[in-house]
C-alpha cells in the first residue's frame, strides 16, 4: 500500500543556539540567531502577501494542474520500475493537523483514508498553501565543484528517497528555470562525505562525493534527486540541505561555477518518519544521540503560518524499505543574492585532483586557490537508476 502524508522543512532562516553539541564547527551566536528568527518570521510574512497575490492566476494554476500530473506519473514510474505490486491505499494528514505543526509531536492526529479510487488530483494537489520557506544557514559542510547529477547515493545504503523541489518567484507564483539546486545531507549514520575532521570522518575523507551533487530547474521550477533519507547526527534534527544559485556558468567537466546565491534551506523530517526509518539498517546502528524537531537550533517548530513547514510525502509500497517520492514548493525572491551573507560558508572546494578544505573549513587549513574546478571530472562512476 502507498502511504501519503506530511514531512517538515523548516526551510527557514536562522538558527536559535542550544547546549547541544552538534558537528565540529556548527558554532553560533545566541542572540544574534534570536534576532534571525524574529527576521526570518517577517520576511516570510511579506513574502507571503507578495505571493498571495499572485496564486489565483490563471498561469499559477496551469502550473499546479502539471506539477500533479508530473507527481503522479513519478510515483507510478517509479513503483513500476522497483516492481512494487501492492494496492495504492494512500493517506493523507488533514489540513487541522498541517495548521498545528507546531505542537511538536505530529503523529497524534490520525489518518484520512482515502481508497483506490481517489483520483490523482486529490492526492498530488495537496498543498496547503503555495509554500513559502525562508532563508537558513547553508552549515558548517557545504562544498562547491560537486558534480550536475540527479543520482546521488553512490551506493549508500538507506531508505531510497525520490525528492522533488519547485521553486517558485513570490512575485509571480510561476516556476523559475535554470537555477541551479545544490542538494547534500550526511549518510544513514550521520557522516557527510567530503569532509574529513574530528566528528565526521567520511569514509574517502576530502575526495568524497556521496549524497551530493547538483540539478538545473525545469521551466516549471523543478529539480529531482534519487538520495536516501538522511540520518542523524548529536545537535540537529534530521535535515537536508538545498542552496540555489542563479545565472551560473556550466563547466565542461559537469560542475558550474558562478553566479548569485538566491536561496539558502534545510528540508527537516518529522518523528514519526525519522521513527520509522531509524528501525532499518543500517540507520539502527548509529549511536549518536538522536535531536528532535522541537529541540534544534534552527527552532523549526516555531514557525508561524506564514509559511508551511511540510512537505508531502508517499510511502511507495506496504514497508517504508520499499522508498519514499517527497516532494515540496519553495518561494524565491529571485533577484536576492547571499554570496557575501555570513550564512554562506565553503567549507571545501572539491577540484580535479580532489577536494580542498578551504579557510572556512571546520577543521581549519588553508584555503585553496580559490578558482572552481576546472579540467576532468571527479574520479568515482556516476550512479545511474534509483
Amino acid at each position: 500500500m502507498v502511504y501519503f502524508s506530511k514531512l517538515a522543512t523548516a526551510v527557514a532562516a536562522a538558527c536559535l543556539a542550544t547546549t547541544a553539541i552538534a558537528h565540529p564547527g556548527e558554532h553560533h551566536d545566541h542572540a544574534a540567531i534570536k534576532r534571525e528568527i524574529v527576521a526570518r518570521n517577517q520576511m516570510a510574512s511579506a513574502a507571503r502577501r507578495s505571493i498571495d497575490s499572485c496564486s489565483s492566476s490563471l498561469k499559477h494554476r496551469e502550473l499546479s494542474a502539471r506539477s500533479i500530473a508530473r507527481r503522479a506519473e513519478t510515483l507510478h514510474s517509479i513503483r513500476n520500475a522497483r516492481g512494487i505490486k501492492s494496492k495504492p491505499q494512500k493517506y493523507r494528514r488533514d489540513l487541522a493537523t498541517l495548521e498545528t505543526y507546531e505542537a511538536v509531536d505530529h503523529n497524534e492526529t490520525g489518518l484520512v483514508d482515502y481508497t483506490v479510487g481517489s483520483s490523482d488530483t486529490t492526492i498530488f494537489s495537496a498543498n496547503t498553501s503555495c509554500i513559502l520557506t525562508p532563508e537558513v544557514t547553508d552549515g558548517p559542510y557545504y562544498v562547491t565543484g560537486e558534480l550536475i547529477r540527479k543520482n546521488v547515493t553512490e551506493g549508500q545504503a538507506g531508505i531510497p528517497l525520490y525528492l522533488e523541489v519547485q521553486y517558485l518567484d513570490i512575485n509571480t507564483c510561476l516556476g523559475v528555470p535554470s537555477l541551479y539546486v545544490d542538494i547534500w545531507n550526511c549518510n544513514a549514520t550521520g557522516v557527510y562525505s567530503g569532509i574529513n575532521v574530528t566528528g565526521n570522518v567520511a569514509d574517502g575523507g576530502w575526495d568524497s562525493t556521496f549524497l551530493r551533487g547538483i540539478q538545473s530547474t525545469d521551466d516549471d521550477g523543478v529539480v529531482a534527486f534519487e538520495t536516501i533519507f538522511p540520518g542523524h547526527y548529536e545537535g540537529r534534527a534530521i535535515h537536508t540541505h538545498l542552496l540555489v544559485h542563479d545565472n551560473v556558468t556550466v563547466l565542461a567537466n559537469s560542475t558550474m561555477q558562478g553566479g548569485a546565491v538566491t536561496h539558502i534551506g534545510q528540508l527537516f523530517w518529522p518523528e514519526t518518519l525519522r521513527s520509522a526509518v531509524e528501525a532499518t539498517y543500517p540507520y539502527s546502528t548509529n549511536t549518536q544521540a538522536v535531536t528532535s524537531n522541537a529541540e534544534d537550533m534552527w527552532s523549526i517548530v516555531q514557525a508561524e503560518n506564514d509559511y508551511d513547514p511540510f512537505p508531502e510525502f508517499v510511502y511507495l509500497g506496504e514497508s517504508i524499505e520499499d522508498g519514499l517520492l517527497a516532494w515540496i514548493q519553495v518561494g524565491v525572491n529571485v533577484t536576492a543574492d547571499y554570496s557575501d551573507d555570513d550564512y554562506y560558508q565553503v567549507v571545501a572546494v572539491l577540484q580535479a585532483d580532489g577536494g580542498h578544505e578551504t579557510s572556512d573549513s571546520v577543521g581549519g587549513g588553508s584555503a585553496p586557490s580559490g578558482a572552481m574546478p576546472s579540467g576532468a571530472m571527479p574520479s568515482g562512476a556516476v550512479p545511474s537508476g534509483f
